[in-house]
């Protein structure tokens, strides 16, 4: 499969996503996340596409490296990593200027919007991901 865009998300800190300790929650990192990767799908995904398929998240696996707080100006790096069958592999990292605040590889389903069942995507819309034209 062919190398794909890396996708921008700057994220905005609300005070609700301050815990206890003053800094952001970790459950916070799981939002946005979700909010990146959905807007990576909406970005390049032709609208048809995005009218017929809905994603739900099968897997989150987060290595949270130093705290975030609010006032923050951060960011969400989202780069899909392959595309196999109704199933999508994501890596996000999460940056402070150059500091990595988190790294998230996750995992993704592809369901029919009509009937919520998987759904393969065709290889046309995935192309929209992938757009370089070498072969890997």
């Amino acid at each position: 499969m062919n190398t794909a865009s890396p996708h921008r998300f700057p994220i905005g800190i609300d005070p609700t996503d301050i815990d206890f300790m003053g800094h952001v929650n970790n459950a916070s990192y799981l939002k946005w996340v979700q909010e990146a990767v959905i807007d990576h799908w909406r970005a390049l995904a032709p609208a048809e596409a995005v009218a017929q398929h809905l994603w739900v998240a099968l897997k989150h696996e987060i290595t949270y490296l130093k705290p975030t707080f609010l006032g923050d100006d951060v960011v969400a790096t989202v780069l899909l990593e392959k595309v196999q069958g109704a199933r999508a592999f994501y890596e996000t990292v999460i940056r402070r200027g150059e500091d990595v605040l988190a790294e998230v590889k996750s995992s993704w389903c592809c369901l029919d919007a009509d009937t919520l069942r998987p759904a393969r995507l065709a290889r046309e819309i995935v192309q929209h991901f992938f757009p370089s034209d070498a072969k890997v």
